[in-house]
């Protein structure tokens, strides 16, 4: 009779499998961009099969969504916000996207999805169905006016923040403490966000 030893360790299972490819879509994502990265490379990095990442996923543009989700849902950190302190709102914006930014674990995740959203549709897209209209809505169940408008506002403030800060390093912005600069934004956050965005009319 033939026996045969069971190896040790666990079998990777289907959640495994998963999160592998996701890690292996994000670096590839990040280095390399939307485009460049393909199926065929991102599961050679994963060790699997390029039919087993279109199972889990289906194509691209749904394994980029999934790789680069943001770790924290900036809609839902404003509607705490306005719902407990709206008047500390922008400070509370700020501080959050400070501190996810200046993670060391979600850098990469953020750094990739900023620049694919510049250059890439689907990305730019995904940018504005998961972010712009949460903020908008957000904004809107506060009862704000304009709420697209502030909400827009509100983005072009905090990528232009990523950009110079932790794309482009500019000095001495890249290297000011984190309550520094929360201070220095939270105040122009807060006026998009519920503030007087109207010109005003001219003195006679």
């Amino acid at each position: 009779m033939v026996s045969f030893k069971r190896r040790g360790g666990r079998r990777p299972g289907a959640t495994d499998t998963r999160e592998s490819i996701l890690a292996a879509a994000r670096e590839a994502f990040t280095r390399a961009g939307y485009r460049p990265a393909t199926i065929r490379g991102i599961a050679a990095a994963a060790g699997v099969d390029p039919a087993l990442v279109m199972h889990f996923f289906g194509n691209k543009e749904t394994l980029f969504r999934e790789a680069m989700t943001l770790p924290v849902e900036p809609a839902a950190v404003l509607s705490r916000a306005l719902a407990t302190s709206p008047d500390r709102a922008g400070e509370v914006i700020a501080a959050t996207f400070l501190e996810i930014w200046d993670s060391a674990a979600h850098r990469d995740s953020l750094l990739g999805l900023v620049r694919a959203s510049v250059t890439e549709q689907a990305a730019s897209d995904m940018f504005r169905a998961t972010i712009l209209d949460g903020i908008e809505h957000a904004l809107t169940e506060f009862g704000v006016s304009q709420p697209r408008l502030r909400g827009t506002l509100l983005a072009s403030q905090l990528m232009g923040l990523a950009m110079a800060r932790y794309i482009l390093a500019l000095e001495p912005l890249a290297s000011a403490p984190r309550p520094d600069v929360a201070a220095a934004v939270a105040p122009t956050l807060q006026r998009y966000i519920s503030g007087d965005i109207t010109r005003e009319s001219p003195r006679d």
